[in-house]
């Protein structure tokens, strides 16, 4: 209306509803209110009705008439002002990325700013325009993602958490929906999951889904400030700016999901050569956590699925460092801004890390140590003794890792295999493992790789689905692994560096295709743009966006300013009261819980950061029948089922007949179902991959599988005529009598094979499909009614433009569903 906002928001099946009311008669304060009530969608039309009835004009006054919808959105990612009035951002587009135990994440796709006062009591500033601009032009909305019911910023371990707390005598599950308490024996959570049945006297679990949100990787978390105390906080919905990838590996029809998600974090950040080190809080420019999730997705329940889960950290070295972008050149000279003899600030950020995860921290830095003139050794002189220095005051269980390798050195010399290198290196890690180059792009995102290779192995072997913690290159499994983590690493390049990947996996294994040559020096060069013509323009709108420069009538503006270095130093611009130890130089009370991270322990500090939501029941929101099968509207499969994920089995998997359908098999690369879709390998590309068979070693033998003490030797040899346990060749005589042909077994055609072999007689097997013929190849068509058959002969005559009279019993549902929907 013309004097208010009336938000009403629903949940998947619009059986509940809420309202917000916000006001437009304010100027330049934000007015809202949340009456906290529940309507059904009986009640929630009969206020829509008289708030349209009560606001009607008189016939023939000037203006609008009733009550009229603004915008339809997927929720709200904050409220913001400038030098006017407020703004209200909304999601207006999203799609579907990843599923994470019946919890949707979608990546945000398009949004809208809508300014909330009314044009009668607008203030009109002639630079408001520039900064909305600014934020709407600049900022990418295109690498946020969000989700409904599944707390983003923390890691799944964190999420799943199982949790205690008091059970209080007088109390039930059914009594209590939405009482908030503090917990006096573990850290609060809202829960999503209890147990179905009243809990025993004295204590319940549950499970810690919807937590108090890490707001270091919250992007919206100012933009929500002024409201998260009024609205109920079903309204809230913190975003992450990163990374979210998945995809779906088929081990003999057995659906596994690995899902990638990457934080970036909303502190110290912005673009490369404008960011670059640390501030003086310890937060370091492009720091990212990547959690790689391994899950059956047969079963996608969080009480009863199998999930894994493995983090790791890229960032900038924590030192003040930075590159003089004054005068125009590919690599700007590295300085140290500002002499920290007592690693300061270094101590602080990896007070950070054990807070968060705890010990061991490895550092595995990859710049270069031997150069003819100084440049990126400045940095790795220098954190080495940040490292020697604050180890000597941590107990020697707990003292920081630190791996120095020259990745770049040893890329150029023809003895070393830098993936071999890296595999050994992934093997020992046992934390969780902080990688940094100078830019935290190229080599920091193969190493990554590696690590998570590595890990992936371990996750597949505890999840029972290989028999040892080891996978192989040039195998379908691999290849899907490669695919999204490259994904990943262009999605942070373009956000950081303005360009995707320079160096590649490919390029590192030495088998990259002559083409791909060209495409690097483009993106070089499409970098060295970026980062002199478009960063500043990018920075701004993050500034803007994480409200760290708020503009104001007494300031200068966003573009005036010589620089935002002050806005991200803060704590320089005050004389602090009580400066934190050079040799206690971590948080109280973190090392007396190592190597368990603080944030996780169950103690009276963590104790009051989180309220408590109780619920009587599975929350809605993660429903997914309600989700995916809504018999109240009309849907489509592709808005259904949108996620487009990677399958092993469709992208990489041969398609000859006969394959081996085994995702760990070492293949050719003309066998790969995704060499034969998009015909992108070459012969010189053969070549090459034949050449390294260091860095894809062939597949073990038959006696190397069985055995349980093989050596090195043993998995070296070749052997190309060998095949793994679990796709043994069977020599199978036709009914024909003709000559025998090895077949390789798989659940799909075993049940053929059987039939042929007249086998089937011999066992007691019951039929699972409702068809006559459960077979792939003769099926014989179900039986449809009469009715059925006639409404499809009308759709397909309606096609044709023979459109047939609608009966009453038509016109009755139609009309139903258009006032049920839409008034």
């Amino acid at each position: 209306t013309k004097r208010r906002y009336f938000l009403v928001g629903s949940n998947h099946a619009q059986t509940k509803h809420r309202v917000l009311k916000i006001d437009r008669t304010e100027p330049k304060d934000l007015v809202i209110i949340d009456d906290k009530h529940v309507y059904n969608q009986q009640e929630v039309r009969e206020l829509l009705g008289r708030l349209d009835q009560g606001n009607r004009t008189k016939i023939g006054q000037k203006g609008s008439s009733g009550l009229s919808r603004a915008v339809l959105a997927f929720g709200i990612v904050g409220f913001v002002r400038f030098l006017e009035g407020y703004y209200i951002v909304l999601i207006t587009k999203r799609r579907k990325m990843a599923d994470i135990g019946g919890h949707s994440i979608y990546k945000i796709e398009d949004t809208t700013m809508i300014y909330i006062p009314n044009d009668s009591v607008r203030v009109t500033h002639p630079d408001e325009a520039r900064y909305s601009q600014t934020v709407l032009d600049s900022y990418d909305f295109a690498f946020v993602f969000c989700s409904y019911s599944y707390d983003l910023s923390h890691s799944l371990q964190y999420n799943l958490t199982l949790l205690q707390r008091p059970y209080e005598q007088g109390s039930s599950a059914a009594s209590s929906t939405e009482e908030e308490v503090h917990t006096q024996s573990k850290q609060d959570s809202f829960d999503i999951f209890e147990d179905e049945g009243l809990p025993t006297k004295g204590e319940r679990m549950v499970y810690g889904l919807y937590n108090e949100p890490y707001y270091k990787y919250v992007w919206n978390g100012k933009l929500l400030e002024r409201v998260k105390d009024i609205v109920h906080h079903d309204w809230l919905m913190y975003i992450i700016h990163g990374f979210c990838g998945q995809s779906k590996l088929l081990i003999y029809g057995r659906p596994v999901h690995i899902t990638l998600i990457a934080r970036r974090s909303s502190k110290f950040a912005g673009t490369r050569f404008l960011k670059r080190g640390a501030n003086c809080e310890g937060d370091v420019a492009n720091e990212v956590e990547t959690e790689q999730v391994v899950h059956d997705a047969s079963v996608m329940s969080f009480t009863a699925g199998s999930y894994s889960s493995y983090v790791q950290v890229r960032g900038s070295v924590p030192l003040y460092w930075s590159q003089d972008i004054s005068t125009m050149m590919p690599k700007p000279p590295i300085r140290l801004d500002q002499a920290d003899p007592y690693a300061y600030v270094a101590g602080l950020h990896f007070d950070q890390m054990l807070q968060r995860f705890g010990s061991p921290i490895i550092i595995l830095n990859l710049v270069k140590k031997r150069e003819k003139r100084k440049h990126e050794k400045i940095l790795s002189e220098e954190l080495y003794r940040a490292v020697v220095n604050l180890n000597q005051f941590l107990p020697p269980s707990h003292c920081i890792d630190y791996i120095a390798w020259d990745m770049a050195r040893y890329t150029k010399s023809k003895l070393c295999n830098v993936l071999d290198r890296l595999s050994m290196i992934a093997e020992n890690v046992t934390g969780v493992l902080r990688t940094n180059c100078v830019d935290c792009l190229d080599r920091t995102n193969t190493a990554q790789f590696m690590v998570g290779k590595c890990a992936l192995a371990y996750q597949l072997y505890a999840l029972g689905m290989i028999d040892k913690p080891k996978l192989q290159f040039d195998t379908d499994c691999v290849r899907l692994f490669e695919e999204l983590y490259e994904d990943h690493g262009d999605t942070l390049s373009l956000q950081y560096g303005g360009s995707q990947l320079v160096h590649r996996v490919k390029t590192y294994r030495k088998i990259a295709p002559w083409t791909q040559h060209s495409k690097d020096i483009m993106q070089t060069l499409s970098r060295y743009y970026s980062n002199a013509f478009s960063d500043a323009d990018r920075q701004d709108a993050i500034n803007l966006f994480l409200q760290v420069y708020q503009p104001s009538e007494a300031k200068p503006h966003l573009w005036e300013l010589p620089t935002d270095l002050y806005l991200h130093q803060t704590s320089t611009m005050a004389i602090p009261q009580d400066r934190r130890s050079y040799t206690l130089w971590w948080s109280e009370g973190v090392l007396s819980y190592l190597p368990v991270p603080y944030d996780e322990v169950p103690c009276e500090e963590n104790m009051k950061k989180v309220k408590v939501k109780r619920m009587n029941q599975l929350d809605e929101s993660i429903d997914i029948y309600t989700e995916f099968f809504k018999p109240y509207e009309l849907t489509s499969f592709d808005d259904t089922f949108c996620i487009a994920m990677t399958n092993s089995a469709r992208e990489f998997m041969p398609k000859t007949v006969g394959a081996d359908p085994n995702p760990f098999t070492v293949r050719k690369p003309e066998e790969t179902g995704k060499s034969v879709l998009g015909s992108k390998s070459s012969k010189e590309e053969t070549v090459l991959q034949r050449k390294t068979a260091a860095s894809a070693p062939p597949p073990p033998s038959e006696e190397a599988i069985s055995s349980t003490s093989e050596d090195d030797s043993e998995e070296d040899r070749e052997d190309e005529g060998t095949v793994s346990q679990r796709s043994t060749p069977i020599k199978l005589l036709t009914e024909s009598g003709e000559s025998s042909r090895t077949q390789e077994l798989s659940d799909l055609n075993l049940w053929i094979l059987l039939n042929k072999l007249k086998i089937i007689s011999l066992l007691s097997v019951i039929p699972v499909s409702r068809f006559p013929e459960d077979s792939i190849y003769g099926v014989l068509p179900p039986q449809v009614d009469k009715n059925s058959r006639e409404v499809f002969e009308s759709h397909v005559m309606t096609g044709q433009g023979q459109v047939r009279a609608l009966c009453r019993e038509d016109m009755l549902m139609y009309r139903e569903y258009i006032k049920n929907r839409y008034m």
